[in-house]
């Protein structure tokens, strides 16, 4: 009588048959969306975006007491930020459209016209505007430029494209800093005898920004830190303004009414806020205690209606925007793509961490808007014409390239289905 021996199963692959943790599938499936070609595009987009909506919605509830008051229109500061946001939009449409050898060559005449704009505030075209001569008048309708926003973008563009062009000479010290260096302290000086220091500060951190991602030894990072620490004392000790606000600024109860009563009202905004915030629009402070409310300290007027929560979603954005930045400089085989996406990611990310060290109290009062979310037209442009260069160049990064060049060829993911006796299977192949 035959017998029949059972087969003996194979024992289990732990590494394949046992499901993996919620952590671990969670980590699997970001990592999944990291991978994608175009996510370092989609988190720029996104974010900026999220930050755009916040910013439009903060000038409307920062602005409308004091737009009310002063022109009889509470929508009127939020109108002008809409258009401010058309023209900046359109900008960047048209700068993620350039090809890559037309904005290296619009870079140069940015920056020369840069120079020029900068110039001209000293002449008498050029506007004093809270103690700062950093304004050209247009003529047209109270509208007014502040060339230090373009120059920034400016400097960033130059800058890459000049030291993209030196790339197999940066290892000397002559070749890294010049020609970038001597013009980029000429676009400083030219902003610092404006008054305006807080946009010098910025301006110096772009330039450092772009020297560390190219690759400058820290003896030379370190040599140009001590001399901007130096300019910066020097900026200090000879404006008789700047050393009250900085003596304010080291004694609270100094001046409480005075030079000391914006960051008072900031922090006064900004504690009232709570966890959850006092809901849109019921700011206190925005009631003529906060000055610049719509501007500079708009981020006070966030925390005080938004409270913690919706502050740290503002500084998740911010940072979000700053690590898709440094992905993009990363991820770039073109050196150009990468030293402009880290330059415009530099910008954004130390100009956003000074004016919240200003509201913060961490900082003196500098005049510093948040990139994105402040009011401001020269500002805004400024921004979203580099969000247009950030978006550039995400779009070159090796993997998103590929994609792109196999869409406008047509050869896109096809689905096959097969039917067999296991079932159907659906599987993709390209044409």
């Amino acid at each position: 009588m035959a017998t029949l021996t059972p087969t003996r199963r194979p024992k289990a692959d732990l590494k394949t048959d046992i499901a993996p943790t919620p952590g671990r599938a969670v980590a699997l499936w970001l990592r999944a969306v990291l991978d994608r070609p175009l996510t370092s595009y989609h988190l720029v987009l996104g974010s900026v975006a999220l930050l755009l909506v916040v910013g439009l919605m903060m000038v409307l509830s920062a602005s409308s007491v004091n737009a009310y008051l002063t022109t009889g229109d509470s929508y009127y500061y939020v109108k002008r930020q809409l258009m401010f946001l058309a023209i900046g939009a359109t900008g960047a449409i048209v700068i993620l459209k350039l090809p890559v050898a037309t904005l290296r060559w619009v870079s140069w005449v940015g920056m020369g016209l840069a120079i020029l704009l900068l110039v001209l505030t000293y002449t008498p075209l050029g506007m004093t505007i809270n103690g700062n001569r950093n304004w050209l008048s247009t003529g047209i309708g109270g509208f007014g430029i502040q060339p230090a926003e373009f120059a920034k973008l400016a400097l960033v563009l130059w800058g890459a494209d000049v030291l993209a062009r030196k790339q197999k000479l940066l290892d000397r010290p002559f070749h890294l800093l010049v020609p970038f260096l001597p013009v980029s302290g000429l676009v400083i000086a030219l902003v610092v005898f404006q008054g305006d220091a807080g946009t010098a500060v910025v301006l110096a951190g772009i330039v450092a920004g772009v020297l560390w991602i190219v690759g400058a030894p820290m003896r030379v990072l370190a040599g140009l830190g001590a001399l901007g620490f130096l300019g910066v004392v020097g900026l200090f000790v000879t404006s008789p303004v700047r050393m009250r606000r900085l003596a304010a600024f080291l004694d609270p109860s100094v001046n409480v009414n005075g030079i000391n009563d914006q960051a008072q009202a900031g922090m006064f905004a900004i504690a009232s806020g709570g966890w959850w915030g006092m809901g849109l629009g019921a700011s206190r402070q925005k009631w003529g205690s906060l000055p610049e409310a719509h501007t500079d300290f708009i981020f006070a007027v966030l925390g005080e209606e938004f409270g913690l929560f919706g502050s740290l979603v503002v500084l998740a954005l911010v940072g979000l925007l700053g690590y898709a930045g440094f992905r993009i400089a990363a991820r770039s085989d073109d050196p150009f793509s990468r030293y402009a996406a880290g330059g415009v990611t530099t910008w954004f990310v130390v100009q956003a961490l000074f004016n919240l060290a200003v509201v913060l109290r961490l900082l003196p009062i500098a005049g510093v808007p948040l990139p994105l979310v402040s009011y401001g037209g020269s500002a805004l442009i400024g921004n979203l014409l580099a969000v247009g260069v950030l978006l550039s160049c995400a779009r070159r990064e090796p993997d998103a390239r590929n994609l792109l060049a196999a869409r406008r060829s047509g050869d896109r993911p096809r689905m096959t289905v097969t039917t067999g006796a296991t079932g159907t299977r659906r599987t993709r192949s390209r044409a």
